[in-house]
Protein backbone atom coordinates (compact mmCIF):
# COMPACT_ATOMS: atom_id res chain seq x y z
CA UNK A 1 0.00 0.00 0.00
CA UNK A 2 1.54 3.41 -0.82
CA UNK A 3 1.18 6.00 2.19
CA UNK A 4 -0.44 9.64 1.14
CA UNK A 5 0.04 12.58 2.33
CA UNK A 6 -2.42 13.07 4.74
CA UNK A 7 -2.19 13.40 9.02
CA UNK A 8 -3.74 11.71 11.65
CA UNK A 9 -7.23 13.01 12.75
CA UNK A 10 -6.46 16.27 14.98
CA UNK A 11 -9.75 15.94 16.71
CA UNK A 12 -9.67 12.29 17.16
CA UNK A 13 -5.83 12.76 19.06
CA UNK A 14 -7.13 16.06 20.96
CA UNK A 15 -9.90 14.22 22.69
CA UNK A 16 -7.62 11.14 23.13
CA UNK A 17 -5.29 13.41 25.28
CA UNK A 18 -8.10 15.43 27.09
CA UNK A 19 -9.33 12.06 28.50
CA UNK A 20 -5.15 11.33 29.18
CA UNK A 21 -4.76 14.33 31.13
CA UNK A 22 -7.93 14.66 32.75
CA UNK A 23 -7.19 10.61 33.93
CA UNK A 24 -4.37 11.73 35.43
CA UNK A 25 -5.31 14.82 37.72
CA UNK A 26 -8.45 12.54 38.69
CA UNK A 27 -6.16 9.38 39.70
CA UNK A 28 -4.04 11.67 41.91
CA UNK A 29 -7.82 13.04 43.20
CA UNK A 30 -9.14 10.04 43.92
CA UNK A 31 -5.88 7.88 45.10
CA UNK A 32 -4.19 10.58 47.60
CA UNK A 33 -5.63 9.16 50.38
CA UNK A 34 -5.24 5.57 49.87
CA UNK A 35 -1.19 6.75 48.71
CA UNK A 36 -0.66 7.97 51.99
CA UNK A 37 -2.31 5.56 53.92
CA UNK A 38 -0.59 2.30 52.10
CA UNK A 39 2.41 3.98 51.29
CA UNK A 40 3.14 7.37 53.02
CA UNK A 41 3.04 9.37 49.70
CA UNK A 42 -0.19 11.00 48.32
CA UNK A 43 1.42 10.94 44.51
CA UNK A 44 1.65 7.45 44.49
CA UNK A 45 -0.54 6.12 42.63
CA UNK A 46 -0.63 9.67 40.05
CA UNK A 47 3.56 9.04 39.90
CA UNK A 48 2.50 5.58 38.33
CA UNK A 49 -0.26 6.38 36.33
CA UNK A 50 2.27 9.40 34.20
CA UNK A 51 4.66 6.46 33.94
CA UNK A 52 1.83 4.20 32.53
CA UNK A 53 0.69 7.33 30.53
CA UNK A 54 4.41 7.94 29.21
CA UNK A 55 4.42 4.63 28.04
CA UNK A 56 1.22 4.10 26.58
CA UNK A 57 1.95 7.58 24.86
CA UNK A 58 5.41 6.36 23.06
CA UNK A 59 3.88 3.25 21.91
CA UNK A 60 0.55 5.22 20.99
CA UNK A 61 3.29 7.58 18.80
CA UNK A 62 5.26 4.39 17.10
CA UNK A 63 1.51 3.11 16.01
CA UNK A 64 1.13 6.50 14.76
CA UNK A 65 3.92 5.88 12.48
CA UNK A 66 4.02 2.43 11.73
CA UNK A 67 1.79 1.71 8.54
CA UNK A 68 -1.50 -0.40 10.07
CA UNK A 69 -1.46 -2.53 7.13
CA UNK A 70 1.76 -3.80 7.77
CA UNK A 71 0.51 -5.64 11.26
CA UNK A 72 -1.00 -8.49 8.86
CA UNK A 73 2.46 -9.88 8.50
CA UNK A 74 2.64 -10.01 12.65
CA UNK A 75 -1.30 -11.08 13.01
CA UNK A 76 -0.91 -14.65 14.11
CA UNK A 77 2.56 -14.42 15.80
CA UNK A 78 0.35 -11.81 18.06
CA UNK A 79 -1.85 -13.77 18.26
CA UNK A 80 0.12 -16.85 19.50
CA UNK A 81 2.24 -14.87 21.77
CA UNK A 82 -1.14 -13.55 23.61
CA UNK A 83 -2.05 -17.34 23.92
CA UNK A 84 1.20 -18.10 25.29
CA UNK A 85 0.59 -15.31 28.03
CA UNK A 86 -2.68 -16.52 29.09
CA UNK A 87 -1.37 -19.88 29.90
CA UNK A 88 1.93 -18.93 31.10
CA UNK A 89 -0.19 -16.90 33.74
CA UNK A 90 -2.05 -19.44 35.16
CA UNK A 91 1.31 -21.32 36.00
CA UNK A 92 1.63 -21.73 39.83
CA UNK A 93 4.60 -19.52 41.12
CA UNK A 94 4.72 -16.97 37.57
CA UNK A 95 1.23 -15.58 37.65
CA UNK A 96 0.25 -12.90 40.80
CA UNK A 97 -3.08 -13.41 42.42
CA UNK A 98 -4.62 -10.07 43.26
CA UNK A 99 -8.28 -9.56 44.29
CA UNK A 100 -8.90 -13.47 44.09
CA UNK A 101 -7.74 -13.36 40.56
CA UNK A 102 -4.36 -15.00 38.79
CA UNK A 103 -4.57 -12.53 36.25
CA UNK A 104 -0.88 -10.35 36.28
CA UNK A 105 2.78 -11.40 35.74
CA UNK A 106 5.02 -9.82 37.42
CA UNK A 107 8.30 -8.38 35.35
CA UNK A 108 10.61 -6.60 37.94
CA UNK A 109 8.67 -3.98 39.99
CA UNK A 110 5.57 -3.66 37.62
CA UNK A 111 3.59 -6.06 35.98
CA UNK A 112 1.93 -7.02 32.99
CA UNK A 113 -2.01 -8.33 32.52
CA UNK A 114 -1.93 -11.01 29.63
CA UNK A 115 -5.95 -10.93 28.84
CA UNK A 116 -5.42 -6.80 28.20
CA UNK A 117 -2.86 -7.90 25.55
CA UNK A 118 -5.56 -10.66 24.10
CA UNK A 119 -7.94 -8.12 23.49
CA UNK A 120 -5.66 -6.21 20.96
CA UNK A 121 -4.24 -9.28 20.06
CA UNK A 122 -8.54 -11.06 18.77
CA UNK A 123 -8.85 -7.81 16.94
CA UNK A 124 -5.49 -7.65 14.83
CA UNK A 125 -6.08 -11.55 13.99
CA UNK A 126 -10.27 -10.79 13.06
CA UNK A 127 -9.49 -8.10 11.52
CA UNK A 128 -7.18 -9.79 9.20
CA UNK A 129 -8.76 -13.59 9.10
CA UNK A 130 -12.08 -11.31 8.01
CA UNK A 131 -10.36 -8.90 5.44
CA UNK A 132 -8.91 -12.21 3.74
CA UNK A 133 -12.10 -14.80 4.11
CA UNK A 134 -14.82 -12.06 3.55
CA UNK A 135 -16.89 -14.57 1.38
CA UNK A 136 -16.91 -17.33 4.40
CA UNK A 137 -18.09 -15.70 7.02
CA UNK A 138 -21.79 -16.02 6.04
CA UNK A 139 -21.15 -20.30 6.10
CA UNK A 140 -20.87 -21.04 9.80
CA UNK A 141 -19.09 -24.00 9.53
CA UNK A 142 -16.55 -22.62 7.40
CA UNK A 143 -16.57 -19.24 8.85
CA UNK A 144 -17.81 -18.83 11.85
CA UNK A 145 -16.77 -21.90 13.43
CA UNK A 146 -13.40 -21.65 13.13
CA UNK A 147 -13.50 -18.57 14.62
CA UNK A 148 -15.33 -19.38 17.31
CA UNK A 149 -13.32 -22.10 18.66
CA UNK A 150 -10.74 -19.30 18.82
CA UNK A 151 -12.54 -16.79 20.56
CA UNK A 152 -14.21 -19.26 23.46
CA UNK A 153 -10.65 -20.81 23.56
CA UNK A 154 -9.27 -17.18 24.35
CA UNK A 155 -12.55 -16.60 26.70
CA UNK A 156 -11.91 -20.19 28.68
CA UNK A 157 -8.20 -19.53 29.32
CA UNK A 158 -9.49 -15.78 30.90
CA UNK A 159 -12.16 -17.58 32.62
CA UNK A 160 -9.54 -19.73 34.41
CA UNK A 161 -8.26 -16.68 35.88
CA UNK A 162 -10.97 -15.89 36.65
CA UNK A 163 -11.59 -12.29 34.29
CA UNK A 164 -15.53 -12.36 33.43
CA UNK A 165 -15.25 -8.48 32.64
CA UNK A 166 -12.40 -8.79 30.34
CA UNK A 167 -13.31 -11.68 28.70
CA UNK A 168 -16.51 -10.35 28.55
CA UNK A 169 -15.56 -6.84 26.64
CA UNK A 170 -13.05 -9.37 24.01
CA UNK A 171 -16.15 -11.31 23.14
CA UNK A 172 -18.62 -8.57 22.67
CA UNK A 173 -15.82 -6.90 20.95
CA UNK A 174 -15.44 -9.86 18.33
CA UNK A 175 -19.12 -10.56 17.60
CA UNK A 176 -19.04 -7.00 16.81
CA UNK A 177 -16.40 -7.40 14.37
CA UNK A 178 -18.02 -10.61 13.18
CA UNK A 179 -21.87 -8.59 12.84
CA UNK A 180 -19.75 -5.99 10.33
CA UNK A 181 -18.09 -8.45 8.33
CA UNK A 182 -21.32 -9.77 7.24
CA UNK A 183 -22.09 -12.68 9.57
CA UNK A 184 -26.08 -14.21 9.39
CA UNK A 185 -28.27 -12.26 12.33
CA UNK A 186 -29.62 -16.07 12.64
CA UNK A 187 -26.02 -17.44 13.81
CA UNK A 188 -26.03 -14.34 16.26
CA UNK A 189 -29.64 -15.94 17.28
CA UNK A 190 -28.59 -18.96 17.96
CA UNK A 191 -25.40 -17.92 19.67
CA UNK A 192 -26.85 -15.60 21.84
CA UNK A 193 -29.22 -18.02 22.85
CA UNK A 194 -26.23 -20.32 23.69
CA UNK A 195 -24.50 -17.65 25.13
CA UNK A 196 -27.06 -16.71 27.38
CA UNK A 197 -27.14 -19.94 28.79
CA UNK A 198 -23.47 -19.82 29.52
CA UNK A 199 -23.61 -16.58 31.11
CA UNK A 200 -26.15 -17.74 33.24
CA UNK A 201 -23.93 -21.09 33.90
CA UNK A 202 -20.96 -19.15 34.65
CA UNK A 203 -22.92 -16.80 37.14
CA UNK A 204 -24.12 -19.52 39.14
CA UNK A 205 -20.61 -21.30 39.41
CA UNK A 206 -19.46 -18.75 41.53
CA UNK A 207 -21.26 -17.68 44.70
CA UNK A 208 -19.91 -14.11 44.32
CA UNK A 209 -21.05 -13.53 40.95
CA UNK A 210 -24.77 -14.43 42.21
CA UNK A 211 -23.75 -12.04 45.44
CA UNK A 212 -22.99 -9.24 42.49
CA UNK A 213 -26.64 -9.82 40.70
CA UNK A 214 -28.90 -9.77 43.73
CA UNK A 215 -26.70 -6.75 45.21
CA UNK A 216 -27.57 -5.19 41.47
CA UNK A 217 -31.08 -5.39 42.03
CA UNK A 218 -31.65 -4.34 45.61
CA UNK A 219 -27.77 -3.04 47.16
CA UNK A 220 -29.43 -2.41 50.32
CA UNK A 221 -30.14 -5.90 51.40
CA UNK A 222 -26.35 -6.19 51.79
CA UNK A 223 -24.82 -2.64 52.52
CA UNK A 224 -21.61 -3.52 54.23
CA UNK A 225 -21.17 -6.58 51.82
CA UNK A 226 -21.82 -7.63 48.07
CA UNK A 227 -24.38 -3.64 47.66
CA UNK A 228 -20.99 -1.44 49.83
CA UNK A 229 -19.55 -0.69 46.41
CA UNK A 230 -22.64 0.50 44.55
CA UNK A 231 -24.26 2.34 47.20
CA UNK A 232 -20.91 4.42 47.76
CA UNK A 233 -20.57 4.84 43.72
CA UNK A 234 -24.40 6.45 44.49
CA UNK A 235 -23.41 8.57 47.55
CA UNK A 236 -20.70 10.21 45.67
CA UNK A 237 -23.06 10.90 42.45
CA UNK A 238 -25.57 12.10 44.06
CA UNK A 239 -24.43 15.12 46.36
CA UNK A 240 -22.31 15.93 43.51
CA UNK A 241 -25.09 17.82 41.88
CA UNK A 242 -24.88 20.33 38.46
CA UNK A 243 -21.57 21.69 39.38
CA UNK A 244 -19.97 18.80 42.14
CA UNK A 245 -18.39 19.88 45.74
CA UNK A 246 -15.44 21.16 44.01
CA UNK A 247 -11.85 19.43 42.64
CA UNK A 248 -9.95 17.40 45.55
CA UNK A 249 -13.42 17.70 47.68
CA UNK A 250 -14.58 14.21 47.23
CA UNK A 251 -16.05 12.47 50.71
CA UNK A 252 -16.47 8.81 49.07
CA UNK A 253 -12.90 8.79 48.18
CA UNK A 254 -11.67 8.64 51.70
CA UNK A 255 -11.94 4.61 52.30
CA UNK A 256 -15.76 4.27 51.05
CA UNK A 257 -15.32 3.37 47.58
CA UNK A 258 -12.76 0.70 47.29
CA UNK A 259 -9.83 1.68 44.77
CA UNK A 260 -11.82 4.74 43.99
CA UNK A 261 -8.93 5.29 41.25
CA UNK A 262 -9.29 2.48 39.08
CA UNK A 263 -13.02 0.64 38.56
CA UNK A 264 -15.24 3.72 40.33
CA UNK A 265 -13.11 6.82 39.37
CA UNK A 266 -16.10 8.11 37.41
CA UNK A 267 -18.21 8.39 40.69
CA UNK A 268 -15.18 10.40 41.85
CA UNK A 269 -15.66 12.58 38.76
CA UNK A 270 -18.97 13.15 39.15
CA UNK A 271 -19.03 13.67 42.98
CA UNK A 272 -16.01 16.84 41.96
CA UNK A 273 -16.95 17.64 38.90
CA UNK A 274 -20.95 17.23 39.13
CA UNK A 275 -23.52 16.26 36.47
CA UNK A 276 -21.14 19.19 34.00
CA UNK A 277 -18.03 17.04 34.47
CA UNK A 278 -19.38 13.72 33.77
CA UNK A 279 -21.46 14.37 30.63
CA UNK A 280 -17.52 16.50 29.18
CA UNK A 281 -16.11 13.05 29.84
CA UNK A 282 -18.99 11.54 28.11
CA UNK A 283 -19.00 14.09 25.07
CA UNK A 284 -14.97 13.02 24.95
CA UNK A 285 -15.38 9.46 24.64
CA UNK A 286 -18.61 10.08 22.08
CA UNK A 287 -15.91 12.26 19.99
CA UNK A 288 -13.32 9.23 19.84
CA UNK A 289 -16.27 6.93 18.80
CA UNK A 290 -17.10 9.51 16.25
CA UNK A 291 -13.68 9.97 14.39
CA UNK A 292 -13.19 6.41 14.83
CA UNK A 293 -16.10 5.20 13.06
CA UNK A 294 -15.28 8.13 10.46
CA UNK A 295 -12.05 6.22 10.16
CA UNK A 296 -13.54 3.41 10.00
CA UNK A 297 -16.16 4.22 6.82
CA UNK A 298 -13.31 5.96 5.13
CA UNK A 299 -10.54 4.02 5.38
CA UNK A 300 -8.78 2.86 2.22
CA UNK A 301 -9.51 -1.16 3.09
CA UNK A 302 -11.24 -3.74 4.59
CA UNK A 303 -8.50 -4.54 7.07
CA UNK A 304 -8.32 -1.05 7.77
CA UNK A 305 -12.34 -0.66 8.14
CA UNK A 306 -12.23 -3.90 10.52
CA UNK A 307 -9.18 -2.83 12.94
CA UNK A 308 -11.04 0.38 13.34
CA UNK A 309 -14.48 -1.36 14.47
CA UNK A 310 -12.66 -3.28 16.77
CA UNK A 311 -10.94 -0.81 18.30
CA UNK A 312 -13.51 1.25 18.49
CA UNK A 313 -16.02 -1.42 19.74
CA UNK A 314 -13.71 -2.17 22.43
CA UNK A 315 -13.69 0.88 23.67
CA UNK A 316 -17.26 1.24 23.44
CA UNK A 317 -18.26 -1.55 25.39
CA UNK A 318 -15.77 -0.79 28.01
CA UNK A 319 -17.07 2.56 28.58
CA UNK A 320 -20.46 1.52 28.45
CA UNK A 321 -20.08 -0.83 31.20
CA UNK A 322 -17.88 1.01 33.19
CA UNK A 323 -20.12 3.57 33.52
CA UNK A 324 -23.51 1.64 33.10
CA UNK A 325 -22.20 -0.25 36.72
CA UNK A 326 -20.92 2.92 38.28
CA UNK A 327 -24.71 4.69 38.09
CA UNK A 328 -26.28 1.64 39.10
CA UNK A 329 -27.14 0.01 35.47
CA UNK A 330 -25.19 -2.70 35.28
CA UNK A 331 -23.58 -5.82 38.17
CA UNK A 332 -20.60 -4.61 39.22
CA UNK A 333 -17.56 -6.36 36.83
CA UNK A 334 -14.16 -4.76 37.79
CA UNK A 335 -14.03 -2.89 34.26
CA UNK A 336 -11.67 0.11 34.09
CA UNK A 337 -12.49 2.70 32.21
CA UNK A 338 -10.38 3.69 29.27
CA UNK A 339 -7.92 6.25 29.50
CA UNK A 340 -9.08 7.56 33.00
CA UNK A 341 -8.26 4.61 35.29
CA UNK A 342 -5.68 3.75 36.88
CA UNK A 343 -3.29 0.60 35.41
CA UNK A 344 -0.76 -0.58 33.75
CA UNK A 345 -1.33 -2.88 31.28
CA UNK A 346 -5.30 -1.10 30.29
CA UNK A 347 -3.72 2.04 29.88
CA UNK A 348 -0.65 1.41 27.67
CA UNK A 349 -2.74 -1.24 25.53
CA UNK A 350 -5.84 1.24 25.16
CA UNK A 351 -2.97 3.90 23.78
CA UNK A 352 -1.57 1.47 21.73
CA UNK A 353 -4.73 0.31 19.72
CA UNK A 354 -5.90 3.92 19.69
CA UNK A 355 -2.45 5.08 18.07
CA UNK A 356 -3.23 2.31 15.51
CA UNK A 357 -6.61 4.05 15.07
CA UNK A 358 -4.97 7.23 15.08
CA UNK A 359 -2.32 5.92 12.11
CA UNK A 360 -5.66 4.48 10.18
CA UNK A 361 -6.95 7.82 10.29
CA UNK A 362 -3.84 9.13 8.60
CA UNK A 363 -4.56 7.20 5.28
CA UNK A 364 -8.17 7.57 5.16
CA UNK A 365 -10.07 8.79 1.97
CA UNK A 366 -9.54 12.38 1.52
CA UNK A 367 -13.61 13.45 1.38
Amino acid sequence: MKKNKQTVDGILLFAICALLIIGVIMVYSASAAWGEYRFSDPFHFAKRQMLFAGAGCVGMLLMMRFGYWQWRNYVLTTLLVCFALLVLVLIPGVGLIRGGAQSWIGVGAFSIQPSEFMKLGMILFLAHWLATNQQKVSHFRTGMLPLLAIIFTAFALIMLQPDLGTGAVMVATSFIMLFIAGAKKAHFAWLGTIGAAGFVGLIASAPYRIDRITSFFDPWNDPLGSGFQIIQSLYAIGPGGLFGMGFGESRQKYFYLPEPQTDFIFAVIAEEGGFIAGVFVILLFAVIMWRGLRTALLAPDLFGTLLAVGIIGMLFVQVMINIGVVIGLFPVTGITLPLLSYGGSSLTLMLVALGILLNISAHTRVT
